[in-house]
């Protein structure tokens, strides 16, 4: 038998067809010449050469543009990305990696994606051999040098589908302050997109309140303590039932960090608070948003610069830590008014401040006034006093106008000669967080002299000092807030508006003494369960003058008939000399993951006021005193906590 499967051979005849078999397997198993070894190995010297040149060039663009970018100083420990994923050895054909958008001849270099990791890949094509291919691509073997280009960043990039776990933000009430119930931590929150070199964050609530009050006093999710009603009104022992979704709440953050030390911040807050012309609960209860806040901030960290432009909290609210924006230490309460005793407005203001080591913090706040006024008579602006004694006419005074252009006409505004002035220092140690605040005001009137025609301004000094404190009580699951302030002229700053001024014999503003103060206890007994109690008051003190009539004129008048106050549709004058309020309450985080956060919360308050005493009328002596329920159910679905 042949060894060919029986293919006879004759002499040294063999078929053509095996004879090129033959001949292709003997071409194939031999060596490749030695020149053509010795131009690949130039070849690849030259590539390699090539290669490294483009690499240190690379990363050289990348230190310089990128230093400062907050991507990568996220990310310190990415490897660096490499021209090539392995070099070829001597006498291995080369395997030339290139970006999958260079194999298409219409996808220009410059349209190469940016990978997560911020280095651009290059393009290695054009420093391969005639015999070697890239996909289904003849790459061209004359070495072409390639500058390396650095694609922008685009204009719009959404990042809102990069789940990662080091990212979580859901609600961790074990150590949350009051400060994620009462409004987003959106500073925590990672970007959902980003606009050329601006993050942005989302953050914000749905928020669902069953509101009931034991007196009636048709209110949304606000309630105005101070408003409570004497036993004179029907709605005394009227209760209320409410809901309201008007507390849901959508805020924004962006942020850019031009360099490592400056950082630019822009936040707006909103809810549907605000209420229109059309707006009714009748059919489609249309509430109106409205600005909670928004501002702008620069921040120089290496000089401990912090500056604030727009509407925020104000300075003299409590803080948790230092002074800066968001770090309010406002009461974990439902109610949107928050409790009899809290210091804060939300205003205007020109704010810089200064820290050092974010230890120490002073701040100077210039803020947008308003004042508030109480008189024991009847009273508008432009209408005329009580006579004094010994006089037989009184003064006539102005202190307020109707709002004008894109402001709400029906609401008066005060006349302001000077913003508010808060100066703060605050110190942040292992014992907890202290401060201690002074606030200056000016009011202004105009007053007509009885008997004459011309006018003249009256402007008077007024404001306080305050003080405020967070506290761990040996654990950072307990923690002890308080805050107080006294001084004159300065109801305006407490949730019930006690009057700031009243106005003495001659006409002039006079502001009027006060106090407020509250206390807290917060606990986070559990990872997903908060309580809290607080106790606040809030003291006016007296400004009168005794009139012509012999009866006491002003705020804090002690000769009125309140005798109307204790019976159903009386006539009831009682001006508030003190409110005290305490309240409990809690959340509890019972729903957690991607899709987001639901919390409830459960809270009561019960309120105490009392007013100044008066008669009635038969010099019997009458203390007018009324009281006050509130229960809140609510529910809060935080679609960005996730």
């Amino acid at each position: 038998m042949s060894p060919l499967g029986g293919l006879k051979i004759t002499g040294n005849y063999l078929p053509r067809r095996y004879r090129l078999l033959l001949g292709a397997v003997f071409f194939i198993g031999s060596p490749l010449p030695a020149f053509a070894q010795s131009a690949d190995d130039q070849e690849l010297a030259a590539i390699k050469a090539e290669m490294r040149m483009l690499e240190g060039r690379l990363q050289a663009i990348e230190q310089r543009r990128h230093a400062g970018s907050p991507s990568h100083a996220a990310r310190p420990n990415t490897p660096k990305t490499s021209v090539a994923r392995r070099l070829p050895i001597k006498g291995e054909t080369p395997k030339i990696e290139t970006a999958r958008a260079a194999t298409s001849p219409s996808s220009p270099a410059s349209s190469i994606p940016r990978p997560s990791s911020g280095i651009m890949p290059v393009s290695t094509a054009g420093f391969a051999p005639d015999s070697v291919t890239a996909g289904s691509a003849t790459v061209p073997s004359t070495p072409i040098v390639t500058p390396a280009h650095q694609t922008p960043p685009p204009l719009f990039q959404w990042l809102g589908n990069q789940h990662n776990e080091a990212h979580r933000t859901s609600i961790d009430l074990t150590s949350s302050s009051p400060l994620a119930i009462t409004q987003t931590e959106v500073d925590h929150l990672p970007p959902v997109f980003q606009i050329g070199n601006l993050t942005v964050r989302l953050g914000g609530f749905i928020d669902f309140s069953n509101i009931w009050r034991s007196s009636n006093m048709t209110s949304g999710p606000a309630t105005a303590w101070n408003n409570f009603p004497y036993a004179n009104s029907p709605n005394h022992g009227l209760s209320e039932e409410r809901f309201s979704a008007q507390l849901s709440r959508f805020s924004t953050l962006l942020e850019a960090n031009p360099t490592k030390s400056v950082r630019l911040q822009a936040y707006v807050e909103s809810d549907f608070g605000g209420s229109g012309g059309t707006t009714n609960s009748v059919q489609i209860n249309g509430y109106t948003p409205r600005l909670r806040q928004g501002y702008f901030t620069f921040t120089q960290k290496d000089w401990g610069l912090h500056v604030l432009m727009g509407q925020a909290w104000s300075l003299t609210t409590n803080y948790a830590k230092g002074v800066i924006p968001r770090q309010e230490q406002l009461p974990a309460v439902t109610d949107n008014n928050q409790i009899p005793g809290i210091t804060f407005t939300r205003v205007p203001q020109i704010r810089i401040a200064k820290d050092w080591n974010k230890k120490y913090w002073i701040a100077l706040s210039i803020e947008d006034p308003q004042a508030t006024v109480g008189f024991s008579d009847t009273l508008s602006s432009g209408g005329t006093l009580p006579a004094s004694y010994g006089h037989l006419a009184g003064p006539r005074v102005y202190y307020a106008n109707s709002g004008g252009v894109l402001l709400n006409p029906n609401t008066q505004y005060s006349y302001n000669p000077a913003p508010d002035i808060v100066l703060k220092t605050a110190v942040d140690t292992s014992f907890g967080h202290y401060e201690v605040f002074g606030l200056a005001r000016w009011f202004r009137g105009l007053v007509q002299p009885a008997g004459e025609n011309h006018t003249h301004k009256s402007t008077q000094f007024g404001g306080g000092v305050g003080a405020g404190m967070t506290v761990p009580l040996g654990t950072d699951k307990l923690q002890l807030t308080g805050n107080v302030l006294a001084g004159q002229g300065v109801g305006r700053y407490g949730p019930s508006l006690i009057p700031d001024t009243t106005f003495d014999s001659n006409g002039n503003p006079t502001p009027i003494p006060e106090i407020m103060g509250s206390l807290g206890l917060v606990g986070h007994p559990a990872r997903s369960v908060l309580l809290y109690t607080y106790g606040g008051v809030e003291s006016a003190g007296r400004r009168t003058y005794l009139g012509a009539d012999g009866i006491q004129h002003g705020y804090g008048a002690t000769d009125l008939n309140l005798s109307g106050c204790e019976y159903e549709f009386g006539t009831c004058s009682a001006q508030t000399r003190t409110l005290a309020s305490l309240t409990a309450g809690g959340w509890w985080h019972f729903l957690d993951g991607h899709y987001g956060s639901v919390m409830g919360g459960l809270q009561y308050t019960y309120i105490r006021k009392f007013a100044f005493k008066g008669n009635d009328g038969a010099d019997h002596a009458v203390d007018p005193t009324t009281y006050g329920h509130t229960v809140y159910v609510t529910f809060r679905y935080y679609p960005f906590q996730q």
